[in-house]
């Protein structure tokens, strides 16, 4: 991969603030997110299939592997699974179809800074995805018989964790996905990772010591840490102080690596 080029020089003097030229990206990108079919039916319709995958799947276990309950499991995991599956794997196939059209190579030529335009792509894919979750909080605890969250200020920070993380990480593999046909391949490691050991399709509790200890370390796992002890209010002191480290830890990794390597031009 190649590094970015510099950016001195190379922008004109800025004249709007930051905020607008932030709503103008989002709106720009919600246009072009509302022509692209694909990318609409895996915004919404692809969470809510996958939730119900979730459900058939938790109610099937044993009780004994669920010490939260069927439901609360659903809620849990399906908060964590609509953001990874928008913000994840949606805007890697965003920021890689942007990179490909040259979008994001005539932005640099003008005001928006580096990470405006990343955040301005990701805007309305988290908007999304934010409704979305709350949705499901709402839902979930009209229709799955579970209670309202414990410590909603924990689960917010969760879902803010949750869905920068995925934005990140999003930008990185955008790197490495040549065409958005080929999105679904390269994102489908790190998802598979995702809902399979950070807590999301299946609880951690049922995982084998070692394979635990192991999914302990992946990039969501700390966050969704932080979304069980919203809803569910069990965590201790120390489990919080560990996750957040591990999210920090995260979280700087993956700022320097998008830094590094995001392509902005198209790969050859």
């Amino acid at each position: 991969m190649s590094h970015p080029t510099t950016t001195e020089g190379r922008r004109p003097r800025r004249t709007a603030p930051g905020g607008a030229r932030l709503a103008a990206l989002g709106r720009a990108e919600l246009t072009l997110l509302g022509r692209n079919r694909n990318s609409l039916t895996l915004a919404l319709l692809m969470p809510a299939a996958m939730l119900f995958l979730l459900r058939s799947t938790v109610t099937g276990m044993d009780a004994a592997d669920l010490p939260m309950g069927a439901g609360a499991a659903t809620l849990v995991g399906g908060t964590g699974l609509i953001l990874v599956l928008v913000l994840y794997m949606g805007l890697t196939a965003t920021y890689t179809a942007r990179r490909e059209e040259l979008v994001l190579k005539q932005l640099r030529t003008g005001e928006p800074t580096d990470t405006e335009i990343l955040v301005g792509a990701a805007l309305p894919a988290a908007v999304i995805a934010l409704a979305q979750c709350a949705v499901l909080s709402v839902g979930g605890t009209a229709l799955l018989d579970v209670p309202a969250p414990r410590r909603p200020d924990l689960l917010l920070l969760g879902i803010l964790a949750v869905a920068a993380l995925s934005a990140g990480l999003a930008a990185l593999t955008s790197a490495v996905t040549r065409t958005v046909e080929t999105a679904g391949l390269s994102t489908l490691p790190l998802f598979l990772a995702a809902v399979l050991g950070s807590g999301m399709l299946m609880p951690r509790e049922v995982l084998p010591d070692a394979v635990g200890d192991v999914c302990d370390l992946l990039p969501f796992t700390g966050a969704m840490e932080f979304v069980r002890a919203g809803w569910l209010g069990t965590a201790g002191a120390g489990n919080l102080v560990q996750a957040a480290v591990l999210t920090l830890a995260w979280a700087i990794i993956t700022g320097d690596a998008v830094r590094r390597w995001f392509r902005w031009e198209p790969r050859r």
